[in-house]
């Protein structure tokens, strides 16, 4: 992107930020965990968390990338609460350790970001063997919400908040076969990654059902940033993804502190309710300031809601202690 472009962009970010970007409530004693905080999206939620004095968990794969994460956002806020802590999404033994460590220091969480991702990458597996996309994006979070819903009772106002994507409208989950888990037919690196968003989306949709069936206090919310311009679209060795969200897209990309508006507003504004999905109110939901948005009608499927919670429980081998959802 242009300088010129830059500038322009910086100008129409402050012009979609509207009155709901700015300010977020103190956050001061709430204690705030965010998967994928070490750039992108993560890193801007961070920032703005303990700007506004909360206690922020950096959760990530690369602790020296979270440690210079962590020091930029000590730069820009002095005395803020930072703990670096690693984090394989695509690892569930990472996963257990991660949620047991945190245990061992935390009487409670308030909000859990699952915020982390990628995006069409080679094919590859996770270490139990599960196709890349789906473990990291989906399976992982799921775990890590059900290992830490404890600490999520124990917190105020406490939320799960899941990042899923417009991408999801375009996904397709197969959830019959003995091949559930690595989804319909070959692998496609964009059929996958939304493959991976609607998991997202029906996970976060299906536990605000179980907790609301529960009478829990926790909310599960559901957020996407838009079109924005992150490491997602540049890491991925898939040349045409690269070029076509990378390049030739970019210059219709907002920045990560524009993008993270609405997960912000899902994880702090009052007003929020369990099974909302917040997402940018701009045409196309490209860009704009946090409104409600609407979920596919097939991430609020009953029959695919109850096969993809079985699914992860029997690949994580986490259970939550939380009923099914009465059926309709």
């Amino acid at each position: 992107m242009t300088r010129k472009q830059e500038q322009k962009q910086k100008r129409q970010d402050h012009r979609d930020a509207g009155p709901t970007a700015e300010p977020i409530a103190d956050q001061t004693g709430r204690v705030y965990v965010v998967t994928g905080a070490s750039g992108g999206l993560g890193l801007a939620t961070c920032r703005a968390l303990a700007r506004r004095g909360a206690r922020v968990v950096l959760a990530v794969r690369d602790p020296e990338k979270g440690r210079r994460a962590a020091a930029s956002i000590t730069t820009e806020t002095p005395g803020a609460h930072l703990e670096v802590r690693p984090l394989d999404l695509a690892d569930l033994a990472s996963v257990r350790a991660f949620a047991d460590a945190l245990r061992a220091d935390h009487t409670h969480i308030d909000v859990l970001v699952n915020n982390a991702g990628i995006m069409a990458p080679p094919h590859g597996t996770s270490p139990q063997g599960h196709e890349l996309q789906f473990a990291t994006n989906h399976l992982g979070h799921f775990a890590l919400t059900g290992l830490l819903l404890d600490l999520l009772t124990a917190g105020t106002d406490p939320r799960v908040v899941t990042v899923s994507s417009p991408n999801h409208r375009q996904g397709r989950l197969d959830l019959d076969g003995p091949k559930s888990a690595d989804g319909p037919g070959g692998y496609s690196p964009m059929g996958h990654y939304n493959r991976s968003k609607l998991a997202n989306a029906v996970f976060g949709h299906q536990l605000h059902l179980r907790l609301t069936a529960a009478g829990s206090k926790v909310r599960s919310v559901l957020a996407h940033p838009g079109y924005t311009a992150t490491g997602l679209q540049h890491g991925t060795p898939v040349r045409a993804v690269r070029l076509l969200y990378g390049r030739l897209l970019s210059p219709l990309a907002q920045s990560p502190e524009a993008g993270a508006r609405s997960q912000l507003y899902a994880a702090t504004e009052p007003g929020v309710s369990g099974g909302e999905f917040i997402g940018p109110g701009g045409a196309g939901e490209l860009r704009g300031a946090p409104t409600r948005v609407a979920l596919a009608p097939r991430a609020t499927d009953e029959h695919t809601g109850r096969l993809l919670w079985e699914l992860s429980e029997r690949l994580t081998e986490v259970r939550y202690p939380l009923p099914a959802p009465r059926t309709s």
